[in-house]
């Protein structure tokens, strides 16, 4: 029964399946790789979709803070419950990885009807500031440091 639930689909990202057509994935693996679509487009993407995917792109050169986790935080929520309805995310948490160029989404979740939590880490890289601390020094362009700085 669940197994009619889930379904099956293009595997993504799309490959040659043995037959020479597109390969297909199904049961677990299939929504997995359906939660990671829809983190990985950003909403305005799709020609004839354009409200499909998580509007995280929107935070690729926010600050990495807690507030920056927060929003992340509520928009995976929010477009997973939009674009995966086989499924009920339990908890996210968003974590920053040590170089803080990426942020680790981990989305903990149950395929709904099987009572079988799961988890999924998806890496949202991001652009740091030149303002936080241990980002690099800018020389102000091809004319030398900034006017304030002569």
């Amino acid at each position: 029964m669940a197994e009619q639930f889930v379904g099956s689909g293009w595997s993504f990202p799309m490959r040659i399946g043995p037959t020479g057509g597109i390969a297909l994935v199904s049961g677990e693996r299939e929504i997995e790789e359906a939660i990671r679509l829809v983190l990985a487009t950003a909403p305005g993407e799709r020609p004839l979709r354009p409200e499909y995917g998580c509007a995280i792109h929107d935070l690729v050169f926010a600050p990495v803070n807690e507030q920056t986790a927060g929003r992340i935080q509520h928009e995976v929520y929010l477009s997973l419950d939009r674009w995966e309805p086989r499924i009920e995310v339990r908890d996210v948490e968003v974590t920053a990885g040590d170089d803080r160029n990426v942020l680790y989404i981990d989305v903990r979740y149950e395929i709904r009807g099987t009572n079988n939590p799961r988890s999924l880490v998806f890496p949202f890289y991001v652009i740091p500031s030149h303002e936080e601390p241990g980002a690099p020094e800018t020389s102000g362009g091809p004319d030398g440091p900034p006017e304030s700085d002569r």
